[in-house]
């Protein structure tokens, strides 16, 4: 009985653990591909907004040569940010990124960066912890011979640090290239010399915010709504799951305290229903993994989830009938 107990309570714990996990995001960094199967870096993300890309989130790289020399290391400053927060609005303050340059020429930083390899990738660099400032220093040097016009690819987001991949987090794209060395000719035009800072994002965001005090309150409130709405559809699921788990289990323990349990079932019966309920419990959690494997909504993830194992349940409490006994009440 307490094995049984024991196998029950890490069933229910199971569940939970999947209902959950849709819930998560990469906050020590994105993996090398997204959801899609594609190269974040290039293809953007997948599950923060949607997986839709935004204006909002502003994406910086400075300290890019217009042309590089052949093993020259040259300095990179990356930004990611909230254009609402740049310009001195409300909005997300906890940023991070994933850049590659094709996996030409080295990346390296100081130990004081929360910087790492990407996950899957040795070309590829992204934030280790989301960052308060979203401001990395890292260095890259050039490869060793000209291998022509080299592409960079940056893919940076915007969240508001909830651990949760929703609709207030924000991501962009930016795309830069460094041309090949003799592109420009080295003479004294300060062209060669010069380094440049390369953006995407809103321009009217980040340069012509003119809101009212009126209008910045409203968006503020609408926010703080939003964000109301959305924990608290969390928790109330949440909080519904553990009931109906509770509830499982107490009655499971008081039929064994009191030695009751279901009324006895036919086995020409039995096996019909047990089969219903097997079909059921195996395209439910075919569905759910399926919608995990595309990042698809949390919240219907978590329903496939639990129809499946309340499915499993549904079997195993056709066992027990199968096999209770008869009382003289059921051969009347």
């Amino acid at each position: 009985m307490g094995n049984q107990i024991l196998r029950r309570s890490a069933i229910a714990l199971f569940t939970i653990c999947l209902l959950s996990l849709p819930a998560l995001g990469n906050s020590g960094g994105p993996p090398y591909l997204n959801g899609d199967g594609n190269p974040t870096a290039e293809y953007g993300c997948s599950c923060h907004n949607n997986g839709q890309i935004s204006e909002r989130a502003v994406v910086m790289v400075t300290g890019v040569p217009i042309q590089y020399a052949t093993s020259e290391i040259y300095d990179f400053t990356i930004q990611v940010a909230d254009s609402h927060t740049l310009a001195g609005d409300d909005g997300n303050t906890q940023a991070g990124f994933v850049i590659t340059s094709g996996d030409v020429g080295t990346f390296t930083w100081q130990e004081d960066q929360e910087l790492r390899i990407a996950e899957d990738s040795q070309g590829d660099v992204s934030h280790s912890e989301t960052s308060d400032t979203g401001i990395w220093s890292l260095t890259w040097q050039a490869p060793t011979e000209d291998e022509g016009d080299i592409h960079f690819w940056v893919a940076g987001n915007s969240v508001n640090g909830d651990g949760a991949p929703g609709d207030d987090d924000y991501w962009n794209m930016l795309s830069f290239t460094i041309n090949a060395p003799g592109t420009i000719e080295n003479d004294d035009n300060v062209a060669t010399l010069e380094t440049r800072t390369v953006s995407v994002g809103s321009y009217d965001a980040l340069f012509l915010v003119e809101d009212s005090p009126e209008a910045e309150e409203q968006e503020r409130q609408s926010r703080i709504a939003d964000s109301v709405f959305s924990n608290g559809n969390q928790l109330y699921w949440a909080s519904l799951v553990a009931l109906i788990v509770g509830a499982v289990f107490q009655k499971e323990i008081l039929e064994r305290r009191y030695d009751e349990g279901p009324e006895p079932l036919a086995m020409e019966l039995a096996y019909p229903q047990a089969t219903r309920r097997a079909i059921a419990c195996l395209i439910a959690l075919y569905i759910a993994v399926s919608w995990t494997a595309q990042d698809y909504n949390w919240f219907l993830t978590g329903v496939a989830y639990f129809c499946s194992v309340w499915a499993a349940y549904g079997i195993y409490r056709t066992i027990l009938a199968a096999r209770a006994p008869l009382a003289p009440k059921d051969m009347l």
